[in-house]
């Protein structure tokens, strides 16, 4: 167990204050773009309005998980950079708190963002990715239906066996005013409602037709044997040979269990696709670290666009790595999560010559040499 002292709490505290703000303004920013982007397919007739909030809700949920990262990285370079601007981070390293205390604590939060991260990426984006894609067959089925039914137009279906008759359609894709005539049994039927719904078989794409509250007539012209009756519910199925509107199925949809047990290399890339998002919290703290000046006198304006450099290079490296993975250009075994250990190793050596690491090491050296060149002249 990690004892946790003042300043460990205090390095803490201003790491998550910083995350936490910069997490919120990031979701505003991306929720006012969604909020927009679904008002534009409401204006449309894409996207019903009473599911507005539905799908942006879900988008979020599925989207968060790639704002945590940057989210992170960006956090601990802000409150190492304002600390180095203090000149706080001279006094830790004064008081023997160095860069490994700071690495120390940095991980010891960036775990739990981690694990957070991982609840998202590996359960809940899958889930809401499912969701939405179930919303637009929905709407796709909807529009379908309103595309093939006007009012106050006789439809004749099954070769003139079945005639229909809608008055009115409303907004919520109620009918009223409904006459069928059904010459499909032996004695033809008559039904008169006064409103009524109509949907799609997803499975088989036949309309489903279901009256309330109606009158019922059996019985054939010219014979007085007549039927009648009154009905609260009443369905009627039309047979059709047009295939329900389907979506295609997408990667993203699956849930994380299903693409363990799948081979192909377009589910590996999703599969490696969401681990990296957790993996990534871990390799942005420990690149974050180094890439701050920890005296206030020395420029900054070098590192400041390395780490510029790194996390742009880091995000579209990843797209292509998974991209080269997906069309076959590296090798299965090589995966595609080989960009983070390259983009850490790349900055790491371009730091070299002045980390902190190395510089212990000269020291060292210099005082054994030292030491052994006094044992020697003695």
């Amino acid at each position: 167990m990690i004892m946790l002292n003042l300043i460990d709490r205090y390095l803490l505290h201003e790491i998550a204050k910083v995350f936490a703000a910069i997490v919120i303004i990031l979701l505003l920013i991306v929720t006012s773009l969604m909020f927009l982007r679904i008002l534009e397919e409401v204006n449309l007739g894409a996207l019903n309005v009473e599911l507005v909030f539905a799908v942006l809700r879900l988008q979020l949920l599925r989207d968060t998980a790639s704002l945590l990262p940057p989210a992170f990285f960006l956090a601990v370079l802000v409150t190492l950079s304002r600390l180095s601007r203090d000149s706080e981070l001279i006094a830790l390293n004064a008081c023997g708190i160095g860069p490994p205390r700071l690495y120390r604590m940095v991980l010891v939060l960036a775990l739990p963002v981690a694990l957070l991260t991982a609840w998202f990426a590996l359960w809940l984006q899958p889930e809401a990715a499912s969701a939405i894609q179930d919303i637009r067959l929905q709407q796709r089925e909807q529009a379908a239906q309103i595309a093939g039914l006007q009012p106050g137009r006789f439809y004749i279906e099954e070769n003139g066996q079945v005639v229909i008759y809608i008055g009115e359609i409303t907004e919520r894709k109620s009918l009223s005013n409904i006459f069928i005539l059904d010459r499909r049994n032996a004695q033809t039927q008559l039904v008169v409602s006064a409103g009524g719904q109509h949907r799609l078989d997803s499975v088989t794409g036949d309309h489903l037709i279901t009256l309330k509250r109606g009158q019922r007539f059996d019985g054939n012209s010219g014979s007085g044997a007549f039927l009648m009756g009154h009905f609260e519910d009443y369905l009627l199925r039309v047979r059709s040979d047009n295939s329900p509107p389907r979506l295609p199925s997408k990667r993203t949809t699956l849930p994380t269990s299903a693409l363990l047990t799948l081979p192909e290399r377009g589910y590996r890339a999703e599969l490696e696709h969401r681990i990296a998002a957790p993996l990534a919290i871990i390799t942005l703290a420990i690149l974050a670290i180094p890439l701050v000046e920890i005296s206030p006198r020395h420029s900054a304006t070098g590192r400041l666009l390395l780490a510029l450099l790194a996390y742009f290079c880091f995000f579209n490296l990843q797209r292509l790595a998974e991209s080269w993975l997906e069309f076959g250009v590296t090798p299965l075994w090589m995966g595609s999560l080989w960009y983070q250990c390259a983009i850490l190793g790349v900055v790491y050596l371009i730091l070299l010559p002045e980390s902190f690491w190395l510089k212990r090491a000269r020291q060292r050296w210099r005082s054994t040499s030292k030491s052994s060149g006094c044992k020697s002249t003695a």
